[in-house]
């Protein structure tokens, strides 16, 4: 979970429309690895839901995972904390399971939002009450961390009478969570000899990512050379996350360098580290130096897959170049690669703003064909956009598409659609 990020600079959730920005990287990477499970919100009404996680209903008796995704269900939309706590409690939530973990992150981002500090320590330490639960401590340090709670993490690691080196991982990462960074120095420096624990790879790699998120990533040297000094052979991880930090400082002199120090320790730049540099040459509007790095890879036979495109997509979008977005979504597309929503939607989102409400819509029938429907404002710039060139009866199918497809937002919908045009 640590390393997942799915950050996207062009934001596609929430009530705003996209933006540059970094997401929230524990709650994106969460939500991102388990899409899959979400997506079953689409199939699974409020009502079946509730019943599921309802003590007097026979269904109760249901498999552990079905109510974990009924949860996950429910907690899409609840805000009231009172409501989540029952939720997580009727689902009997623990951070065990995958699903069970992606629910909790939920939980604890909508607590925190609304401010409830006190319901999200009582959630969490009402997980740790059991004496046989002490390897669930470095998932509830995380999700405090993502709650901004860092003295309750620092609280929950001192608790246990022999921390673990995931629980140390754990402390270090929910520090970069709550951007609390010159804690992650402090505990890199003290904890291990404290606690008589010995740092490993993924210890680097966490305070590696915490100096580059923090502008300072050329500290990644002395790292490095810490790393070899204790015989800790760095990997792909670690060398993806300085690139990004480098890219993000826009120090090129430094990225070149890194390639070198890739080739040095026998790490040879594959896909993921590919992807990395395209994603952050992107964020910096330089899609045309990404496009190049395709090209490369085209060279050295090796294939792109869904993210590559995804990054050159939404790069070319933000950059307002439509037509090389539009041309690599439909040669990602020829090569048999299925985008996923976030790429639907930012080019949507794009393809309106831009005016060419035709091209929005055929993506967002191939989106809808998936069973992904963009958020409220999206569609509702598709809809008037569709209206403003004569389209008006493309307009109204969307609408009814919509609403068979979601519960939600329903009056919304047959409001702008009484507004339509006769």
């Amino acid at each position: 979970m640590m390393f997942g990020d799915a950050d996207c600079y062009p934001e596609t959730s929430g009530s705003s429309p996209p933006a540059p920005g970094v997401l929230s990287k524990l709650v994106m990477a969460s939500l991102a690895s388990l899409r899959p499970f979400l997506l079953l919100r689409r199939h699974l009404c409020t009502t079946a839901a509730v019943s599921l996680l309802n003590p007097a209903d026979p269904s109760t008796t249901a498999p552990p995972k079905s109510k974990s995704l009924a949860a996950l269900s429910l907690l899409q939309s609840e805000k009231d904390p009172s409501r989540i706590l029952s939720i997580c409690c009727a689902a009997a939530l623990c951070p065990d399971s995958h699903p069970d973990r992606a629910a909790l992150s939920l939980a604890v981002s909508s607590l925190s939002a609304a401010g409830s500090l006190p319901s999200v320590r009582s959630l969490l330490d009402g997980l740790l009450s059991s004496p046989t639960s002490d390897h669930l401590r470095p998932h509830i340090i995380v999700l405090f961390g993502q709650a901004g709670m860092l003295h309750d993490a620092f609280r929950t690691f001192n608790a246990s009478a022999s921390p673990s080196i995931r629980s140390l991982n754990a402390l270090l990462f929910s520090c970069i969570l709550s951007k609390n960074y010159a804690q992650v120095a402090r505990i890199f420096r003290d904890f291990p000899s404290s606690y008589g624990i010995i740092p490993n790879l993924n210890t680097y790699n966490t305070v590696i990512k915490a100096f580059c998120e923090s502008d300072s990533s050329r500290t990644f040297y002395s790292i490095l050379d810490e790393m070899v000094r204790m015989k800790i052979k760095p990997n792909l991880t670690t060398f993806s996350i300085s690139l990004a930090g480098f890219y993000r400082e826009e120090r090129f002199d430094d990225v070149r360098r890194v390639l070198w120090l890739m080739k040095k320790h026998r790490c040879h730049p594959g896909l993921s580290v590919y992807n990395v540099r395209m994603q952050s040459l992107c964020k910096l509007k330089r899609a045309t130096e990404a496009k190049e790095l395709l090209k490369e890879m085209h060279l050295r036979r090796m294939k792109p897959n869904w993210v590559t495109y995804d990054h050159l997509i939404l790069g070319f979008c933000f950059e307002g170049d439509l037509e090389e977005a539009k041309r690599f979504f439909t040669e990602m597309h020829r090569r048999g690669l299925a985008p996923e929503s976030s790429c639907y939607f930012s080019l949507i989102y794009y393809l309106c703003k831009g005016g060419d409400f035709g091209a929005a819509l055929e993506v967002c029938r191939k989106s809808m064909e998936r069973n992904w429907v963009p958020r409220f404002s999206i569609m509702k710039m598709l809809v008037n956009g569709l209206v403003s060139i004569s389209r008006v009866e493309e307009a109204r199918e969307i609408i009814k598409k919509v609403k068979e497809k979601l519960s939600s937002n329903i009056e919304m919908w047959e409001e702008v659609e009484h507004g339509l045009p006769q």
